[in-house]
């Protein structure tokens, strides 16, 4: 009985150990070298797994970044919006290149059509859910290129950078936006969008993306693009387009001179973060001149010479 227990384990032995064998040839045969600077920018990364720079996390943008090191000798076209110029500058000191910095992006909703702009026309009983009220109907407003307000670019945030507004029903972003684009993958409706900072945190931008005409637009919404081009002469940066009865200022070319502002009679472009206005002072009105007022009391005396020489005329006849 011992001498079967003995053979056993010992066979047992023997088969674990030519097992082990055969494995760690076989691990070596197989084994794919992995670059440990990858470790290394991962390391540097924020670890928030957001997305934003276009990978399914940090690890996988870490091996994009090593390999576009050594493939390219650059990072064109890698950028971590949630870490900005300092994680790219840090990515780049360990990887051995120069940087270029980016300036910060925030996101902006791209919509006005609140309650008080936009009406209710229906109300809406479904799915709490932007992408599924999508596909059944307009809006409560009737706009069907406006913001449905339930809230999936809020769900869809993990920076805590969004939030809706129980006045107006519309999204409102902070300043925790780290520019990840999770919000602007989650919007249906494609009215959110990713702009610059701007200089001071000031931005402008048209508060609206309906393509509809005029006279439909303001139907369903007070203050909608109605692709008037007022905006468009005024601006003389070349910084402004209009495509299907829609204005769209392009953020690399606006120069923040509000002049487009000024100009649009809807109140459909937005500027943010700046100075109020100064009320422009009234215009004196002109007086009439000396010359002027001979010629009045001129002209009124010839007519009333006229209408003396009617009247003698009448009582002659009669």
């Amino acid at each position: 009985m011992d001498n079967i227990i003995i053979i056993a384990i010992s066979a047992l032995g023997g088969l674990g150990l030519i097992m082990a064998i055969i494995l760690y040839f076989i691990a070596n045969k197989f084994k794919v070298f992995e670059d440990p600077k990858i470790d290394e920018v991962e390391e540097a990364l924020p670890s928030a797994n957001c997305g934003g720079c276009g990978f399914p996390g940090c690890r996988a943008y870490a091996e994009a970044a090593v390999k576009s090191a050594k493939e390219n000798g650059n990072l064109d076209g890698l950028n971590c919006p949630v870490g900005g110029n300092d994680v790219s500058q840090a990515v780049g000191k360990i990887l051995g290149l120069e940087v270029e910095a980016k300036d910060p992006m925030i996101a902006v909703v791209r919509c006005n059509g609140s309650r008080t702009n936009s009406p209710g026309k229906v109300n809406y009983e479904g799915a709490t859910s932007c992408s599924f009220a999508h596909a059944l109907y307009a809006g409560e407003g009737g706009c069907m290129h406006g913001c449905l307000g339930l809230g999936d670019c809020v769900d869809s945030c993990d920076f805590d950078a969004i939030h809706m507004n129980p006045e107006t029903g519309l999204p409102e972003v902070n300043t925790k936006c780290t520019a990840c684009g999770a919000c602007v993958t989650a919007c249906p409706r494609d009215i959110i969008e990713l702009r610059k900072r701007g200089p001071k945190d000031k931005r402008i931008f048209v508060s609206c993306i309906n393509q509809e005409k005029g006279a439909p637009a303001k139907k369903n919404c007070a203050v909608a693009c109605i692709g008037c081009s007022k905006c468009l002469k005024v601006c003389k940066f070349d910084a402004i387009t209009i495509t299907s009865f829609l204005a769209y200022i392009d953020f690399e070319k606006c120069t923040l001179c509000r002049k487009c502002v000024e100009e649009c009679p809807t109140s459909a472009i937005h500027e943010i973060n700046f100075k109020p206005r100064k009320p422009r002072p009234e215009k004196p009105k002109a007086k009439a001149p000396e010359a002027d007022k001979s010629v009045a009391r001129k002209t009124t005396t010839q007519k009333e010479v006229v209408t003396q020489d009617l009247k003698d005329e009448k009582d002659n006849k009669e």
